[in-house]
Order: C-alpha cells, then sequence, then structure tokens
C-alpha cells in the first residue's frame, strides 16, 4: 500500500486538544518525538511546522536569511503565547477590583 504525504489525512482531536501528526509527515519534515512545532494561524488556516534544531539555527546568519530572523520569530511567538496565557487566565478568573 503506498500513499504520499500531499494526501489529506483525517486525524483526531482529544479531548485535551491533541493531534497527532501522522508519521509519514513527521519523517518528512524531520519533527523529532517527543519535540516541538510552532502552530499558527495564516490566511485562515493553522500552519504547523517544525521548530528549527539547534544544529539548523547554527548556519541561520548565512545565506538568504536576514540575521536572526528565525529567532526572532521564535521570540514572537513566545511572546504572543505568554499573552494569549495571561488574557485566558483574566478570563478565568477575574480579579475582584473589575
Amino acid at each position: 500500500m503506498s500513499s504520499t504525504t500531499n494526501e489529506p489525512k483525517v486525524v483526531r482531536v482529544s479531548q485535551k486538544g491533541q493531534a497527532t501528526i501522522p508519521k509519514g509527515l513527521r519523517e518528512k519534515f524531520g519533527i523529532e518525538t517527543p519535540g516541538e512545532v510552532f502552530v499558527y494561524e495564516e490566511q485562515g488556516r493553522i500552519i504547523i511546522e517544525p521548530v528549527p534544531s539547534a544544529d539548523e539555527l547554527h548556519g541561520i546568519h548565512a545565506g538568504e536569511h536576514e540575521r536572526g530572523a528565525v529567532l526572532d520569530r521564535v521570540r514572537e511567538m513566545k511572546k504572543a503565547e505568554k499573552h494569549t496565557e495571561e488574557k485566558r487566565a483574566e478570563r478565568l478568573h477575574p480579579s475582584e477590583d473589575a
């Protein structure tokens, strides 16, 4: 049975919001398990990208990349995630002053 990674796959999302990335896609894109991926929205779609390894980041300043672009993007995403979590915590536990 031959399968390509271009074919859409249906994956279940658990009660905890967890979904399994199919093995063929993990292998193709070098996603280690356990590991981390970037998840974000772009143009109305959910995007999942592998987080670059330390080896991949080593040469990031060479070639066509802007200086520190990937690290800046990681920092932006972590800051946005922290902000989202803080807002969520505020909604779940409103202060008594409000």
